[in-house]
């Protein structure tokens, strides 16, 4: 998605110049968030393509680039084919972290995960989701609403529980409870063997869970070895200025892999999400195009779990102090999350278009209590 949307914005800038993508991805640049999310609620699978063929764009699919050689402008791939560069963009994201035994797992991340997870419904009806965060509960939540059996582990006490006040995460795990979905938290898998054409895992407490297929969503690891290789600025991701530029300046940066600063919370960010991964591929394709413009922009993120849905902007943490506003408690209403008096993130709970408002406020210097927070948002447009 960064790749799609730097070539966006290299085409607002630059009409005519050359442009290619090199992706280890044997398909065409595509929107992710429907993989785990509309597919599986019957919109078309040809929505998700960006079109960036439309872009005038060479595209190099199924290909890995193996070596950046700065001095010469030039990277080289895992077949000894050679692209040079005037500016070029790392826009590598990360790769699914792993079990030791992962023979059998779908690690869900790409079109080719959603094409297999998607054939194994349509024979199988148990499923184990491995994961409590944002790919394992959408997954769990999109399996059971097509009718299938669901287990989901994870480590932690609740669905959501690093995310949201244990009482939301609560209410959260009692509603896929409700749904039908089995949880087993603070449970660990152990081992996975395949026992007459049926996968069988087995935890850490010894229980033995019989499926037809297993999806984990257990995090990231960043591909950040080409540009450590190449001897590029890495912390938590390759770091970039405000103009998104690394420690080379010909050489740019976007999207999950990227730590870049950000204004409003005064701190340097790495974002996961489809609107770090639009934006600021826009811009590094803008800048790497001839402009100079500073990324200020404060990523939002979003989920559906069910009938409940949320948007949330900022520093979204349970370990921070919170304040709830409901309208309807767990069902509607706005979480915010304090840190030294100020507002460091919003979580907009079944209340929708307040984005900008909320970033607003996270600006502001406060400080700022529970009284002065209630009824503050949704903000009257």
């Amino acid at each position: 998605m960064t790749a799609a949307a730097a070539a966006d914005g290299i085409r607002e800038v630059d009409s005519t110049g050359s442009m290619g993508i090199v992706s280890a991805e044997p398909d065409a640049p595509y929107n992710r968030p429907p993989l785990s999310k509309a597919l599986w609620k019957g919109t078309p699978l040809d929505t998700i393509w960006r079109k960036t063929e439309d872009k005038r764009v060479e595209m190099h699919l199924g290909c890995t680039i193996k070596e950046l050689v700065p001095e010469q402008k030039r990277v080289v791939d895992e077949k000894g084919n050679a692209f040079t560069y005037e500016k070029l963009l790392l826009a590598t994201g990360g790769r699914p972290r792993r079990l030791l035994f992962d023979d059998q797992i779908i690690y869900y991340r790409t079109l080719a995960d959603y094409r297999r997870l998607r054939a194994l419904t349509e024979t199988g009806k148990r499923f184990v989701v491995i994961g409590g965060g944002f790919i394992g509960s959408e997954i769990a939540a999109s399996l059971a609403l097509n009718g299938n059996k669901v287990v989901m582990i994870f480590p932690g006490k609740d669905i959501g529980g690093r995310l949201f006040p244990q009482a939301l995460a609560q209410f959260v795990s009692s509603v896929y409870e409700q749904k039908g979905v089995e949880l087993l938290p603070g449970e660990e898998v152990v081992a996975l063997e395949i026992r007459d054409d049926e996968r069988v895992l087995k935890t850490r407490d010894g229980r033995e869970i019989i499926a037809d297929g297993v999806v984990a969503g257990i995090g990231l690891e960043l591909n950040v070895e080409l540009a450590q290789a190449a001897g590029l600025k890495t912390e938590d991701g390759i770091v970039v200025d405000e103009h998104l530029r690394t420690s080379r300046p010909d050489i740019y940066s976007a999207g999950d892999v990227a730590s870049f600063y950000n204004p409003a919370l005064g701190k340097r960010l790495r974002v996961e999400h489809e609107d770090n991964a639009n934006s600021m591929g826009r811009m590094a394709g803008r800048n790497m195009a001839g402009k100079s413009e500073s990324y200020n922009h404060l990523p939002f993120f979003y989920s559906d779990m069910f009938h409940l849905g949320y948007e949330a902007v900022g520093e979204v943490d349970s370990r921070l102090e919170t304040f709830a506003d409901w309208k309807k408690p767990n069902e509607e209403g706005v979480v915010y999350y304090l840190k030294e008096g100020r507002v460091c993130a919003v979580l907009l709970w079944n209340v929708w278009e307040q984005v900008e408002a909320a970033r607003k406020l996270i600006t502001e210097s406060g400080p700022f209590t529970a009284k002065n927070l209630k009824g503050r948002l949704p903000a009257q447009s």
